[in-house]
């Protein structure tokens, strides 16, 4: 009984180191590929009879150790959408059910979730955020004009290629030093401190806006605007500026104290008179063939040495001029960021954000099923799947223009071969030996 039990074992044996090294073969021939997360081997000892006074031979059976949590090396790829996981987490991922036939047909999706760390994602044709192994990204919707994340459902990511429509101007800063004492000549009627601002109307158009500060008296100044392009008005009206204790106003010297519009050249300039803290602006009409156009032009505070101020200096110092008009623009690329946002870029300097990739954590992750693709799915013993946001609860961070290679190291890939080849061919020994001592007792026998 004891020879037929040890060949019983030895051919155990034989199968489970076949199984161990299917796996590391399996580790060996995936060690470039991206995200793959390699699979170890683990023994265990089956009895028949064990007891004080006799042992009779069992079996092992190898089964397979995932090892889903060990973080593979990071590098820097050439491709800007790609990202890679440092820390715990799996990238959202979903596997198309129907096959586009056109470039403009809507995939339908598989309802079951997958998961993965193979981050090489590209824009394919219908603008969605694919992998190397064609499967579609998912992330959480951004609400294009408050910029909230909507993280109470995921879906593939999909950017449009629209453009970006133009926005009109409504407002202007305008932060400067006037010198309290301007150079000869200047700061006059015939030669006033000039500023030039760049507005655009509801089409996008640009136009130019002109701002002529002249000084009528210390710290007494006026400014004048000028709209060339408006079709009915281009002098848009002038106001006084006065700076420090002006008509009882008590502020700091050099800071606007008081804006007031010109009786004798009014337009359509309005200003917002004084309060000690608030803001100091003016507002002006102007029309460029699309109807009225109100823009307000902030220049700073009351009572504080920010925006327009007047102190020391012969020359007009120009220190910033923002606008919050936008042009027309057009789609030149999309770009990830590290804590996960989906990028929209325009050729007109804006940007827009239209998803967040998150993070999907498991309490288990090495009990995750492997699928196709490096992917996995989540089981009973994984735990539920927590998706937040990168670098919070648990979840890794995000690292741009990069991708996770594979966790297998190959030095101990080729160790664990050596032994598995050696207990394999002594496995094998035994079942020659059995053999051999079967064939003596059947000599015996005859």
């Amino acid at each position: 009984m004891s020879l037929f039990g040890a060949i019983d074992t030895a051919i155990s044996g034989l199968t489970a180191q076949s199984d161990s090294f299917g796996n590391i073969s399996d580790n060996v021939a995936n060690s470039q590929t991206t995200g793959f997360k390699r699979v170890d081997t683990s023994f265990q000892d089956y009895l028949t009879t064990s007891t004080a006074t006799q042992n009779q031979p069992g079996a092992v059976v190898a089964t397979p150790d995932y090892v889903n949590n060990v973080q593979g090396t990071i590098s820097q790829s050439d491709n800007p959408l790609a990202l890679a996981v440092s820390g715990q987490g799996f990238f959202a991922v979903s596997q198309a059910t129907g096959a586009s036939t056109s470039s403009a047909s809507t995939p339908t999706f598989n309802p079951q979730q997958d998961y993965t760390r193979d981050g090489n994602f590209t824009m394919n044709s219908q603008g969605y955020l694919v992998n190397d192994a064609g499967q579609y990204l998912n992330g959480w919707s951004v609400n294009p004009t408050s910029g909230v994340v909507d993280q109470n459902a995921l879906a593939p990511i999909q950017v449009t290629q629209t453009s970006y429509n133009p926005v009109s101007t409504q407002n202007v800063t305008l932060s400067a030093n006037l010198p309290a004492t301007p150079a000869s000549g200047t700061a006059t009627t015939a030669a006033p401190l000039s500023s030039q601002i760049t507005v655009y109307d509801s089409l996008g158009t640009a136009h130019t806006v002109n701002l002529n500060f002249t000084q009528n008296a210390a710290s007494d100044w006026t400014v004048q605007v000028a709209v060339p392009d408006d079709t009915s008005n281009p002098d848009a009206g002038s106001a006084a500026i006065q700076f420090g204790a002006t008509s009882g106003n008590a502020v700091p010297e050099g800071t606007i104290g008081q804006i007031a519009t010109s009786a004798t050249d009014p337009g359509t300039v309005t200003a917002t008179g004084f309060t000690a803290g608030q803001p100091a602006t003016l507002q002006f009409t102007t029309n460029f063939g699309q109807g009225n156009q109100t823009i307000s032009l902030n220049l700073g505070t009351y009572g504080s040495a920010q925006g327009v101020t007047q102190y020391a200096g012969t020359k007009y110092n120009l220190e910033g001029l923002t606008q919050d008009g936008v042009p027309p623009g057009s789609f030149s690329g999309v770009t990830t960021q590290a804590n996960g946002d989906v990028v929209v870029n325009y050729n007109n300097g804006q940007t827009r954000t239209v998803a967040q990739v998150p993070l999907v954590t498991f309490n288990a992750p090495d009990s995750l099923q492997r699928q196709n693709g490096q992917a996995f799915t989540g089981t009973l013993t994984s735990g539920t799947p927590l998706a937040d946001a990168a670098g919070t609860n648990g979840a890794g961070n995000l690292v741009t223009g990069s991708i996770e290679g594979s966790n297998v190291d190959i030095a101990t890939e080729f160790s664990h071969l050596i032994v598995a080849q050696q207990a394999y061919s002594a496995n094998a020994k035994v079942v020659t030996s059995a053999n051999q001592m079967l064939q003596t007792t059947i000599s015996m026998v005859a």
